[in-house]
């Protein structure tokens, strides 16, 4: 191009000399023309070289991460390896006594061998520093949350195998313990091992996620429990739920954050007022099984009904505290106004409720004596059970009043035909045929009583002595006194009409009533368990 612009410029100035100024011009326009297109072609060559050198880069970059990935999936796969062994120390845990646990921070790390956790900590670590901070936590969490899971709700609930049945309370306590004692926080350990090098508040995001699965599971399991239909049974396994939670607050308070803290607490106000709710309508519940329809014995003995509410009663007092602590914690509230019931002021309504449905019972009985006799035997089944819980003066009371009907209307009409003026002549004819006729009619009587009695049922010896006592002490001096003057004024033909002498009189006042102690420790423990 310069030996053209040369040769242009000379025969430009053979022609003209001016005409050479202008060929130099145009000359020196080409030649910064041509060196700005060179420019432009060594920029264009120098960014794809660039662009070259970048991608090779970002293929290394790439095959070094997905390494990364890949021996953190191995050191996970390798801490799998321990989940079965874990998960069947953890089932000894639940058969064990639930009452007995403490926590344990290390009970997982103790099973785990320290170079496995070491290595996933320094794998952990790389992906960080890589900034693969998020893709570490999710496949550490889908690991461990998948676990986690099946091992509460499969494994130690056994929700799956024994299924949603009442009994299953008892293995959700221990469970519910052994997670927030044992499992969780050696979870906790484990986690803070292999993620040390992390942010506090992004640690504790994701353990929260780990768990809280396995844990919205078990509260919702003691939640659709408690909505259940109500029934007596019920309110004590809803009361066990209830106080489980309360101990473990604090756990859950130190282990995850703010909402499953609040959840636990949510579930754990709803089992107090669902407590607190079947309480109230304890008188009617405990009278709503099938006993309760049963006929009464024929013999006067303690109804099963008796017997059934009775140990809900029982078992209410067992439940004592729990129940005023419902109480106190969830009032009742009508119109703004907070309205608190008092445990000992519902069960003075539910005895109340209690004795009418037994005097409602009695009327089956033709026999005045017999039905006061009933009403006696089971009060004093009642009174028997609760001693040692309260000092019911009103049940005594009632116990003693149905105990006088009962000598009346069968006893005391034997001893009236002992009865005589004493301010009368006894030497006469009349006198002494009108003592026959009564003592004939005595017989009869006692007789009568006898056979009919010796078939009713007392449920205790107690019981068996008081009325034989006091049976003794009015008859025996009475009928003594009656023979001492029927054989003075008889005289030695008052033999013949004698039919029964003292020892007799005793030997058949011991033969009275049948005695068949009802099995109460029995029946309650059944019930607890």
């Amino acid at each position: 191009m310069y030996f053209y612009l040369g040769c242009l410029i000379v025969q430009l100035m053979k022609i003209n000399l001016q005409l050479a100024i202008v060929g130099v011009c145009y000359s020196y326009c080409l030649i910064i023309l041509r060196s700005s297109f060179s420019s432009l072609n060594v920029t264009q060559e120098t960014q794809c070289l660039g662009l070259e050198e970048q991608h090779v880069v970002i293929q290394v970059d790439s095959q070094l991460s997905e390494n990364i990935k890949q021996r953190f999936l191995t050191c996970m796969n390798e801490l799998k390896k321990n989940n079965t062994k874990i998960s069947k120390m953890l089932l000894q845990k639940v058969k064990g006594n639930y009452k007995l646990f403490v926590t344990d921070h290390n009970f997982i790390i103790d099973a785990i061998l320290p170079e496995t956790i070491n290595n996933l900590h320094e794998t952990a670590k790389l992906m960080f520093d890589a900034g693969f901070e998020r893709e570490c936590y999710e496949i550490y969490n889908s690991y461990r949350e998948e676990w986690l899971e099946d091992l509460l709700i499969n494994k130690l609930l056994a929700l799956r195998k024994m299924g949603f049945q009442d009994y299953v309370i008892g293995r959700w306590i221990k469970t519910s313990k052994v997670a927030l004692k044992i499992l969780f926080p050696s979870e906790r350990h484990l986690y803070n091992r292999v993620f040390s090098e992390s942010n506090s508040a992004s640690s504790n995001l994701y353990f929260s996620r780990i768990c809280s699965g396995a844990m919205f599971q078990l509260l919702n399991f003691s939640v659709a429990f408690a909505n259940r239909s109500p029934s007596a049974w019920r309110l004590f396994k809803i009361l066990n739920l209830f106080e489980t939670l309360c101990d473990l607050i604090h756990d859950f308070e130190s282990l995850f954050l703010d909402r499953l803290v609040s959840e636990a607490i949510q579930v754990k106000n709803r089992l107090g007022q669902k407590s607190r709710d079947i309480f109230m309508e304890f008188g009617n519940l405990i009278f709503l099984t099938p006993d309760v329809e049963l006929d009464c014995w024929a013999d006067g003995g303690v109804h099963p009904m008796t017997c059934e509410a009775t140990g809900y009663i029982v078992m209410a007092f067992w439940s004592r505290q729990h129940l005023e602590k419902v109480l106190h914690e969830y009032p009742f509230v009508f119109d703004g106004v907070k309205t608190y019931s008092l445990f000992y002021s519902q069960m003075e309504l539910i005895m109340e409720q209690f004795e009418k449905k037994l005097e409602f019972k009695s009327q089956i009985y033709e026999e005045p004596a017999l039905r006061y006799f009933f009403m006696m035997n089971n009060l004093s089944h009642i009174e028997y059970r609760l001693e040692s819980f309260w000092d019911h003066k009103y049940l005594h009371k009632n116990t003693g009043q149905y105990f006088e009907l009962y000598c009346r209307n069968s006893w005391s009409k034997v001893i009236d035909f002992l009865k005589m003026d004493v301010n009368e002549s006894v030497t006469c004819n009349i006198e002494a045929n009108s003592m026959k006729d009564n003592l004939s009619l005595f017989n009869q009587k006692f007789k009568e009583t006898c056979g009919i009695q010796c078939t009713w049922r007392v449920f205790d010896e107690k019981l068996w002595n008081q009325i034989k006592t006091f049976l003794k002490m009015k008859l025996l001096p009475a009928y003594e006194n009656f023979i001492a003057m029927f054989e003075n004024v008889v005289g030695k033909n008052a033999d013949e009409y004698i039919v029964y002498g003292m020892s007799d009189i005793q030997d058949e006042l011991n033969h009275l009533f049948l005695l068949e102690e009802v099995d109460c420790v029995r029946h309650d423990l059944m019930k607890t368990s």
